[in-house]
């Protein structure tokens, strides 16, 4: 009767963890569609200013309005989840997203432009978070490291594919179809998200927080306002400085408002965990390193180096190469090893490897450079899936949603912030260089700037120091090792 007992729970618990991967590689196909979607579009403006009669420089206020939406709508994505049920706003925001896509392809003007760049950020809003959120509650503790890697790889591999192929659709057929692709994509999407996720709401209706939303509305948006202009060609510094500025002090004043309202838009109790608070501190400043390199590393070495766009392309795909060779083998580590030991080592050899792109030149042979470029790819992909993993590892169900709605705001912050703290890496640079400048040293303020990119992510190892040696354990250890622990 045992044995036939323990066959039934074992039989469940697989049925359970195939689904749970079934569901994340759904988010995971979401997630990339809407990273790959502001990736591309940059490297297409050009032939769009042509279509609408307008200069490349007009069209940023497209990629802005995407920024500001996400800014505004993300901080509710959690409530709306929990109000409407995560499968209804998944699904909505997935037919939102898809739609408004292909209307930006059918966009005959800036301003129609623009309009379905909100409608796509208001998807892209609900689609992320709550996507997030549907693999964290359907997903068991020990699954929960495969699950995380798996819809980690979309914000890794985007970055680097979107601009080769942006310029690949732009050169060979038109713009438009950077937007038409993401039909097919999306009606999958929609499919397979009405047949693998289980319809849950949240009992409790708590009212709507009307305060909150506004200021950290305004505040989010504000701040991704003024980091974007801050990493334009030529940014207007006072502008830009002011709306950041305004952001931080926002979101201060909404972080007050929160620890002092009895339903708050976004439960900051998760803080409390110090293993959900260091992916919020020591990890903006690792995604700020990070989001700087895919920015840097093509100027440079197209700019810098004067490389053609498809050579520089080429050499960053072994980033790319990194990230796919370290997937298989995140969890075995993770397991072996624990968080604390992974996330000091492997931040100490990420800070070293973003450091030692400094070191190229144009004379570099590529025996140095791809192997540079492909190991710290793998170190990129192996931190992104520690800190995404224990961010939750100790977050109680009740408290899911406010901490994952937290994740969220700082994820797609700081991400963002890594092109802003890159552009200004760049001006820091050429005014140290510019003394320097009968040195000779090539593309010194790339070089440099990516020196100051290294001693952020270094930054960051010190917030794990910390940590307990066994923190994590519940998702890092099978089952069977924490029964016996315990």
């Amino acid at each position: 009767m045992n044995d036939m007992s323990t066959c039934g729970h074992r039989e469940e618990r697989q049925e359970t963890g195939s689904r749970s991967l079934l569901i994340a590689l759904l988010v995971a196909g979401a997630f990339f569609m809407e990273n790959l979607d502001g990736t591309v579009i940059a490297t297409a403006l050009p032939q769009m200013a042509v279509s609408f009669g307008a200069r490349p420089v007009d069209l940023n206020i497209g990629m802005s309005a995407y920024l500001l939406t996400l800014g505004v709508f993300i901080p509710i994505s959690g409530w709306i989840s929990d109000r409407f049920g995560a499968r209804l706003v998944f699904t909505t925001a997935v037919v939102v997203f898809t739609l408004a896509s292909v209307l930006c392809g059918f966009a005959n003007s800036v301003g129609s432009f623009v309009a379905m760049r909100i409608l796509q950020g208001i998807g892209g809003a609900m689609m992320v978070p709550v996507g997030r959120l549907v693999v964290l509650n359907n997903t068991p503790k020990d699954k929960l490291i495969s699950a995380i890697a798996t819809i980690t790889w979309p914000a890794l591999v985007a970055p680097i594919l979107g601009p080769p192929l942006g310029g690949f659709i732009t050169d060979h057929a038109s713009w438009r179809w950077i937007f038409f692709l993401n039909l097919p994509l999306g009606i999958l999407a929609f499919v397979f998200s009405l047949m693998l996720i289980p319809e849950t709401k949240s009992t409790a209706r708590p009212p709507f927080d009307w305060i909150g939303f506004i200021v950290s509305g305004i505040g989010l948006a504000s701040l991704m306002y003024g980091l974007e202009l801050i990493g334009r060609p030529e940014p207007l510094w006072l502008e830009a400085w002011a709306y950041v500025l305004a952001g931080f002090v926002l979101l201060a004043v909404a972080v007050f408002h929160f620890l002092r309202t009895e339903h708050p838009l976004i439960d900051l109790s998760g803080m409390k965990l110090p293993t959900f608070a260091i992916t919020i501190s020591g990890g903006s400043l690792f995604r700020t390193a990070i989001g700087a390199v895919p920015f840097l590393l093509p100027l440079m070495l197209q700019v810098g180096f004067g490389l053609s766009a498809f050579h520089a392309g080429m050499l960053t795909l072994a980033v790319f190469a990194g990230n796919l060779a370290m997937k298989p083998t995140t969890t075995p580590i993770l397991r072996r090893f624990g968080f604390k030991p992974v996330l000091i080592v492997n931040g100490i050899l990420n800070a070293i490897f973003i450091a030692a792109c400094a070191l190229f030149s144009p004379d570099t042979p590529l025996w140095f450079v791809v192997p540079v470029l492909f190991i710290g790819g793998m170190c990129r992909s192996m931190h992104f899936t520690a800190l995404n993993t224990i961010a939750f590892a100790d977050i109680p169900p009740q408290q899911m949603t406010g901490a994952n709605t937290l994740f969220s705001m700082a994820f797609q912050l700081t991400m963002g912030m890594g092109i802003a703290v890159g552009a200004i890496g760049i001006r820091i640079g050429q005014a140290i260089s510019a003394p320097l400048g009968a040195s000779g040293i090539v593309a010194i303020e790339f070089r440099l700037a990516f020196v100051m990119l290294g001693i952020i992510a270094l930054l960051a190892v010190l917030d794990c120091l910390p940590l307990d040696r066994r923190a994590g354990d519940n998702v890092s250890r099978k089952p069977k090792m924490a029964r016996k622990a315990a």
